[in-house]
């Protein structure tokens, strides 16, 4: 692209000893040969403006949006890898346990997916976060296999309260599948002095970190306990007492799928035991009748059936609907679309929600909204 720049006049110089209405003016020409010097580089360079090119140059400096850069794909199972990650200079860091939220381009939608970080704060300033890759994830399995050195991703600061135990406090981690996640964040960072790990995976080539966990448990750091689905079946929640023998005398910290959160949550909750959780996905507390979703500026066959218990953003995806989505957990209000006719009940709360074309749309988040009979969004 050929540019071509207007020869601008250059302010007179300054010296110590001008006068104080000379320098004055002097300086006020200065800031103005700067402004029309900015001006005619925003001129040459439109569309883009000096932004857009710092961000094609530096787009990890402070005050830009904030993103990180992939530094490495480490594989961790045949499903999963780790993305080591250098953030912008405007990460605030994070405490061992919490997650964020990763931004990232597929087919030219931005879909967004909060992931728990994996370690504590490190020396070299880098950070990283454990993926494991779904049967149909059009985002996950880009994480894993798709994503280069190199490559850039947005990136949300830290969040989230399930964070590090007292390391002197006698403690239970709980975890199943990509749950141990976060947990692995904390005993990477801390000795706890008294700590037992409870693990379960389909089989053991399965378990996320597995090598490292045997040798840190081999070194006495925490009591490893592992399940494997496909030799020892499901985990039950009531034989913890079996395995943890001093199971009252400890905090119990747990990650995992619904069924087993809830599981827990029983357990703990008749025994009076202390108990911390994080969800990937929302518990369930209200289900209805369901109903029909019709989206009303997408294409779709039909009318799309959607159950009393299945959020409208998994109904949508599973039709092969692109949806704006985040955390998928009702927290960080990605998913937020106008609901325009028809009733969606909260599957937290059990809150019906309505709205009707004669009083206007009612913004909903479809990541735990359900249909409540016939409902229309706007997408």
């Amino acid at each position: 692209m050929l540019v071509t720049m207007t020869a601008l006049p250059l302010p007179g110089p300054l010296t110590r000893t001008a006068r104080a209405g000379s320098l004055t003016g002097s300086l006020t020409d200065g800031v103005a040969w700067r402004t029309r010097a900015r001006r005619v580089a925003e001129a040459a360079l439109t569309p883009m403006v000096p932004a857009d090119v710092l961000d094609m140059v530096a787009p990890l400096r402070a005050g830009a949006d904030l993103r990180a850069r992939v530094v490495a794909v480490e594989p961790e199972t045949l499903r999963a890898a780790t993305l080591v990650l250098r953030p912008g200079r405007d990460w605030a860091g994070h405490t061992p346990g919490q997650y964020l939220r990763l931004g990232v381009d597929v087919d030219g939608v931005r879909h967004w997916r909060a992931y728990s970080l994996t370690h504590g704060p490190r020396t070299d300033g880098l950070i990283s976060v454990t993926v494991q890759a779904i049967e149909d994830g059009v985002v996950s399995n880009h994480l894993v296999r798709g994503l280069r050195p190199g490559d850039l991703l947005h990136l949300d600061q830290a969040a989230g309260d399930f964070t590090a135990p007292d390391p002197a406090t006698p403690v239970l981690f709980v975890t199943a599948g990509s749950g141990i996640t976060p947990v692995m964040g904390m005993l990477r960072h801390h000795r706890y002095a008294d700590a037992v790990l409870v693990h379960s995976a389909l089989t053991a080539e399965d378990v996320v970190f597995g090598a490292e966990l045997r040798v840190r448990a081999a070194r006495g750091e925490f009591r490893l306990v592992e399940f494997h689905t496909d030799r020892d079946g499901m985990l039950d929640v009531a034989d913890l007492a079996t395995l943890v023998p001093d199971l009252a005398a400890r905090t119990t910290y747990a990650c995992g799928p619904v069924g087993l959160l809830d599981a827990l949550e029983a357990h703990h909750g008749d025994a009076g035991l202390p108990l911390h959780t994080e969800r990937f996905r929302p518990s369930v507390v209200v289900t209805g009748e369901g109903g029909t979703l019709a989206l009303a500026r997408t294409a779709t066959p039909a009318l799309l059936e959607a159950d009393g218990a299945t959020p409208l953003l998994d109904v949508a995806e599973q039709a092969g609907v692109l949806m704006p989505s985040g955390c998928r957990m009702g927290i960080c209000f990605g998913c937020v679309l106008p609901l325009v006719d028809g009733a969606v009940r909260d599957l937290r709360t059990g809150e019906v929600t309505t709205a009707d074309p004669m009083t206007g749309a009612v913004p909903v988040q479809t990541c735990i909204s359900a249909a409540a009979g016939p409902c229309t969004l706007d997408h």
